[in-house]
């Protein structure tokens, strides 16, 4: 694609009666550099927005603009929509970015871009978009286009203006980027100035409505020049001999529009007709050829050849290389010339020089672009837009380029169409513009294909519609499944597909249902695996599963006979690992089929398998106290959708269990952030998505152990937590956690009926494990404030449950609080084995919260030494996890105990985290690296790292540790 770097010829027209519009314009360059009345201040960006009806000035204004930055210092990168490239993705963005990267060789392009290059390349036109099924999400190339303009804007060295006219004709893409990225303009001191047709932006694009009154600020509107400017410009064109009845007349023709006053005094100038009042009939005559038919009446007077390398030019858009618009207008070199030079005299056509350095052909100004093409006979139209595709294949550029045209032609069940479409279709997605591909697709579709490639091509719809309309998929889908013409291995495909679309919709009995179906059908028995494979994963997340055991049973089944070969096998152990640990079978049978489901690995973006298996087996890991290999897992997997680009949904899902594994080891600022920022990514894609379900409930747990109830009831009302929730298993389950904030509401009824309601839900299905889901432990809590026994009873049938799964963290949670329901003799006991348990988890947060409730129960049983150790312990760990509720408590409890309510270890509790604490305790109990990895989880190299930052945080030596720490 051919992008120009001049200003348009028609951007020379007259300034008049535009100072508020300049000076604002040369205000905010100025901010760019900083420069106040008084002297050098903060640089300051921003977005300057202009608005008016066609030809009122706004391309001359933004061509003064222009030349001011310049001269200023400033870069300028320069785009602008076209009537007739609207639907070509990232059309605005191409014209904006590739001047910069124009002179570049290969290597220095993939130098600058770096790890973005493979993302955003071929939607910036740099690179021929890659082979294979994956491909960007569009979030993940708007992220990546954040990072190559900010990247331009810091390496140019100079302020940046990025000025964008005829915004209302912006590709979808393209616009979508700029709308978001605009708020970033003024941290980074960077103008944005923006041009359009307000009563022309589409009714889709939303956001540039918002861009335009961006903050509540109007955009400038351009108004209609006066009688008295029409009169400056006429005068100047004409004479000043020109009269005020004349000019007045003028004024009266354009209705003050620059560009028809311009126009209309060119024409007159080129007529010879006096500027009196007496040749005013003439004026009248001449105004008529400056638009709409008399325009066209115009150019046809050039002559037939003429006018048709004008349709062709209308037809082709904006900047069209003068070889393509001749063979679209079937003239030869010379004729092609001759009528470029007859149109460019007319001033209907210009002549400019691309980034390429070679000639194009542009129009003289829009307004004759969309009246040319209009008057284009329908039938001639569209054969000259079947011209324009075969051409620009032809001169190689490729069907991306071509498809635009090939939208308006007549489906004639041409496969060379077919073709071309399904590859512009594969760039679009490449380049990380789904929405593109889904209009090529559906226009091949209606050609249409033939019967053998019918199937295939809506496969191809569905996937495209997947995330975007995944009920218009599965219509799509079902459609290809009963074409007759369709090999297995397509069939199959289809199937996945198909199966994935009905799940996103809620409708996982029916994803079942299908893979069923299909894996009877199957003569393979590797297919019929596959097939096992993906209903397993499916009614494993299904609330509504008729018979949860009975899956499971047939699941350990399986099992027990694969070694993991293959992806299926290895996906169907992983699955067996997530429901044994979800049912409470022991932790060590769980963490085996962990590993064999590891060994032989799993990608995080393979299409056809998902990331769900990867995810619930890092989640496993966690359940299970290894959540250092879990945080492994999760970070392979964020390295490969960023690596792929892929920004949405499934980053939100890894960022939000990623924090889910920093909360359950007690890090809980850490925690916080990495939720906050999956529910951030979260809800850029949509409201009531699982990601969003995820986040929600680790955000309101993470709020509620750091003691910010507030802050966990605003989460939940604005995400309208209790108004109903969701119809798939998600975790941590959302009932429960909505019990669990309201029992620290102390609304201990509805916590009540809330969490008995989750825990017969759960147990139906034969969750049983309170590592899982800690729904039967503040049922205790809550039961325990009118009801001791069966509270009692409730938390000894908690610990049993946690007794059989075996991890540590869990026996330790549930000891802790069954001892909240015993009297104090037995309540010291019981937290005496939570702590041992605890001391050996990573569970860091709920080893505080044992600690401290072990330090009161000692008090109270007479044993204030002990209880005051344990106390400070404990308000030491709290602290260094972010718990502050506990902290709080445990001074409570210090200063009740007479005691003075001090930080145990003052002077490092600032300065170490909590595994560095941990670390150096068992370094003090005179432990070496291997041991204190086992202890802790951890590889040894990672304890050498972590005991090497507290020596330098404390200036003391492993001797020393034994002093700041006793053991």
């Amino acid at each position: 694609m051919t992008h120009v770097t001049e200003p348009r010829g028609w951007a020379s027209q007259p300034l008049l009666e535009r100072e508020n519009e300049i000076l604002a314009i040369h205000r905010a360059v100025s901010d760019l550099y900083g420069a106040t009345d008084k002297g050098p201040g903060t640089r300051r960006g921003g977005v300057l927005t202009f608005a008016g009806a066609a030809g009122i000035g706004k391309t001359t204004l933004l061509a003064e603009a222009r030349r001011h930055a310049v001269e200023r210092g400033c870069t300028v990168l320069f785009a602008r929509g076209g009537e007739q490239e609207r639907q070509v993705p990232f059309h605005v963005m191409r014209q904006l970015i590739q001047p910069t990267f124009a002179a570049m060789s290969e290597d220095e392009r993939r130098d600058v871009l770096g790890t973005w290059y493979g993302i955003v390349a071929p939607a910036l036109g740099l690179t021929a978009a890659p082979k294979g099924p994956a491909a960007p999400d569009p979030q993940g190339v708007r992220d990546g286009l954040d990072w190559v303009v900010t990247h331009l804007t810091v390496r140019s060295g100079a302020p940046v203006v990025l000025f964008l006219d005829d915004a209302h004709w912006a590709d979808a893409e393209s616009l979508a980027w700029l709308t978001a990225f605009a708020a970033r303009a003024e941290e980074l001191a960077m103008l944005i100035i923006v041009a359009c047709r307000p009563d022309e932006i589409p009714a889709d694009a939303a956001s540039l409505r918002a861009l335009m009154g961006r903050q509540g600020i109007r955009p400038h509107e351009l108004a209609s020049l006066s009688t008295s400017a029409v009169a400056r410009i006429v005068r100047d064109t004409l004479g000043e001999s020109a009269d005020d009845v004349f000019c007045r007349e003028c004024w009266a023709i354009t209705g003050g529009n620059p560009f028809e006053v311009v126009e209309l005094a060119m024409k007159g100038r080129d007529r010879g007709i006096k500027p009196h009042q007496e040749d005013i009939p003439q004026l009248r005559d001449l105004a008529s050829a400056v638009k709409g038919s008399g325009l066209i009446d115009r150019i046809e007077q050039l002559g037939p050849s003429t006018v048709r390398l004008a349709w062709a030019a209308a037809v082709l858009g904006t900047a069209v290389p003068i070889t393509i618009i001749g063979n679209v207008a079937a003239l030869g070199e010379a004729q092609a010339a001759q009528a470029i030079e007859q149109l460019r005299a007319a001033r209907i056509l210009t002549v400019l020089t691309s980034v390429r350095r070679k000639e194009v052909v542009d129009f003289f100004h829009p307004l004759i672009a969309t009246a040319v093409y209009r008057s284009i006979p329908p039938g001639v139209r569209v054969a000259m837009h079947g011209m324009a595709a075969q051409a620009l294949v032809d001169d190689g550029h490729g069907a991306a380029a071509a498809a635009r045209h090939l939208l308006e032609m007549h489906p004639e069940g041409d496969p060379w169409v077919v073709q071309q479409l399904r590859q512009a279709a594969r760039d679009s997605f490449s380049a990380g513009a789904p929405d593109a591909a889904r209009r090529y697709l559906a226009r091949a579709l209606r050609e249409p294909p033939e019967m053998e490639d019918r199937a295939e091509v809506l496969f191809e719809l569905g996937s495209a519609n997947l995330l975007h309309d995944p009920g218009t998929t599965i219509n799509q889908l079902r459609t290809a499944l009963e074409e007759p013409r369709t090999d297995q291995a397509l069939r199959e495909a289809i199937t996945y597909r198909l199966a994935q679309a009905l799940a996103y919709t809620g409708e996982l009995a029916a994803a079942s249902g299908v893979l069923a179906d299909e894996a009877r059908r199957a003569t393979s028995s590797r297919t019929r695996l596959r097939m096992q494979a993906e209903q397993f994963k499916w009614n494993s997340v299904r609330v509504d599963e008729e018979n949860s055991p009975a899956r499971s049973r047939l699941l350990a089944q399986f099992a027990k006979r694969l070694t993991g070969r293959g992806l299926p096998e290895r996906h169907i152990l992983g699955l067996r690992a997530w429901d044994a640990a979800m049912r409470g079978e022991s932790a060590a049978t769980a963490l085996a089929y962990a590993e064999q489901a590891l060994d032989g690995g799993m990608s995080w973006t393979d299409q056809d398998f998902g990331f769900e298996v990867p995810a619930v087996v890092a989640v496993t890991l966690m359940y299970c106290d290894q959540p250092g290999r879990a945080e492994e897992l999760f970070n392979t997997g964020i390295v490969e959708f960023e690596a792929k680009g892929w920004r949405g949904a499934h980053l939100s899902f890894v960022y939000t269990l990623l924090g889910y594994v920093r909360y359950r080891r007690g890090r809980l600022a850490e925690a916080e952030d990495f939720v906050r920022n999956g529910l951030q990514i979260a809800d850029r894609i949509g409201h009531g998505i699982p990601a969003q379900w995820y986040a929600i409930g680790t955000l309101i747990e993470t709020l509620l152990a750091r003691g910010n109830v507030t802050e966990a009831q605003k989460v939940a009302r604005t995400y309208k937590l209790a108004e109903g929730f969701p119809k798939a298993v998600v975790y941590p389950d959302p009932q429960a956690v909505w019990g669990k904030l309201l029992l620290a509401q102390d609304r201990i009824e509805e916590a009540e009926q809330h969490l008995v309601a989750a825990g017969k839900r759960l147990d139906l299905r034969g969750t049983r494990n309170p590592s899982w889901s800690s729904w039967q432990l503040d049922l205790a809590l809550a039961q325990l404030t009118h009801d001791p026994d069966q509270a009692r009873a409730t938390a000894t049938e908690a610990v049993a449950r946690a007794r059989a799964f075996g991890a540590a963290s869990a026996m330790g949670h549930a000891l802790r609080v069954s001892a909240a329901t015993r009297d104090p003799a037995h309540a010291v006991v019981l937290l005496q084995e939570a702590v041992g348990h605890l001391e050996r988890s990573p569970a860091a947060c709920e080893l505080a919260h044992a600690l401290i409730d072990h330090g009161s129960a000692l008090h109270t049983m007479g044993d204030p030494h002990l209880a005051a150790q344990q106390l400070y312990r404990g308000m030491e760990t709290a602290a260094a996890c972010g718990a502050d509720i506990l902290v709080d408590r445990a001074r409570t409890q210090l200063a009740s105990a007479g005691l003075r309510p001090r930080r145990l270890y003052s002077s490092e509790q600032d300065t170490l985290t909590i595994a560095e604490h941990t670390a150096a305790r068992h370094a003090a109990q005179g432990l070496d690296a291997a041991a204190i990895a086992k202890q802790m989880h951890l590889d040894t190299q990672s304890v050498a790292e972590l005991l090497s930052s507290v020596y330098t945080k404390l200036g003391t030596d492993r001797m020393g540790l034994q002093r700041t720490f006793p053991a």
